[in-house]
């Protein structure tokens, strides 16, 4: 089991310490060379929606990064794109990809279990849509999902909105098809034999020990709680993989509460303020359950007025959430609405138009940004 640490934390220094855990506070012990090393960084990356996903990619790689860059590492089997961890999409590393589906895919089916009920998916069924899905997008014939409703319905098999989605993910989750190349704005679908030929596979306790020890270091300080919400796995998984863990990490108790994290000291704070526009799934924002509040300890957010009706894109301001932010991408620009929760000086807004410009390169336009005050 890892050491306490020396010292006690408060709320702002764990949260300083996340930033930097998650590749925005500062750089984690080795720069990231490519997309697959940031998503190797967390063992997986939410990318319940695609375009903003490669947008939290290209944050933690640095300036210049471009969409059309990040679209190409998706292309190019850098990165895939598959259900994991949760019952939601993920970029996955191939050299990950395996064993994180042996490990979590079953605790994935026990969570989709009442979806399968609810659209008649027994056993058989899945079974044997995964396996035309599998004949039909064999020798690279990479199929969007409108082409496998169709090649379903010839078998006399509904697939449609809520089914067919569960149908496919029952098949990633058995290792059978995973993200293919993208063909135009389509998403498709590849025999994951033939996308990842060699991804390893590992044994269940190493498999635990490594979950375990990546989450913490790209996630910590967190707690056993954020893991299990994380990950799926099981109280008693997550306490197997910690015993497994070793050295690789220690803790520290705040206000009774236990947060792990990976050895080594603390970053040095920044000497001028941070603003990230970070995308609703980021990992900064979504890998948490139990440590929520760090990201807020001021209150600001929960005492938002309308919180429904506002962007879902979050603005962060050193480890704080600051306000909320959007994006609408015209001819000849990219329009950022921002919606802060507090009146920002004249650093934080030089510091949130240089977010925005660090946006436009990326999606290749210029940034205009138009500041409203909850």
């Amino acid at each position: 089991m890892g050491r306490r640490a020396a010292v006690t934390l408060d709320g702002l220094e764990l949260a300083h310490r996340r930033t930097s855990a998650v590749g925005l506070g500062g750089a984690p012990p080795a720069p990231f060379a490519g997309a697959a090393e940031v998503v190797g960084w967390f063992g997986a990356l939410q990318s319940q929606d695609y375009h903003p996903a490669k947008w939290a990619v290209a944050q933690r790689l640095g300036p210049g990064v471009t969409d059309v860059d990040l679209d190409r590492a998706f292309n190019d089997e850098v990165i895939l794109r598959t259900h994991v961890l949760r019952p939601t999409w993920h970029f996955v590393a191939p050299a990950d990809l395996r064993w994180l589906l042996e490990l979590t895919a079953p605790r994935v089916h026990v969570l989709n279990a009442y979806a399968y009920r609810r659209g008649e998916l027994d056993g058989p069924l899945l079974r044997r849509t995964t396996d035309l899905i599998a004949d039909a997008v064999a020798g690279a014939n990479h199929l969007t999902r409108t082409e496998i409703a169709a090649l379903l319905a010839r078998h006399g098999i509904i697939a449609e909105r809520f089914r067919l989605g569960y149908i496919l993910i029952h098949a990633e989750l058995e290792r059978v098809i995973c993200s293919g190349p993208l063909r135009g704005r389509q998403h498709t679908y590849a025999l994951l034999d033939e996308r990842v030929p060699r991804a390893a596979s590992l044994e269940r306790e190493a498999a635990l020990a490594e979950l375990v020890r990546r989450f913490f270091t790209s996630h910590g300080p967190a707690t056993a709680k954020d893991l299990a919400w994380w990950s799926s796995l099981t109280r008693a998984d997550i306490a197997t993989g910690l015993s497994l863990a070793g050295d690789a990490l220690e803790s520290t108790d705040v206000d009774g509460v236990t947060y792990w994290f990976a050895q080594g000291d603390a970053p040095a704070p920044a000497g001028c303020p941070s603003v990230r526009l970070l995308q609703a799934y980021d990992e900064y924002i979504v890998g948490y359950r139990q440590s929520r509040h760090l990201l807020d300890l001021g209150g600001l957010v929960a005492a938002a007025p309308d919180k429904l009706a506002l962007p879902n894109g979050v603005i962060v301001v050193d480890t704080q959430v600051a306000g909320r932010w959007r994006r609408t991408v015209r001819a000849d620009a990219v329009v950022l609405e921002a919606a802060l929760y507090r009146p920002f000086g004249a650093a934080e807004t030089a510091a949130l138009q240089a977010a925005a410009d660090e946006l436009g390169v990326f999606l290749g336009a210029r940034a205009v940004v138009s500041v409203s005050l909850l």
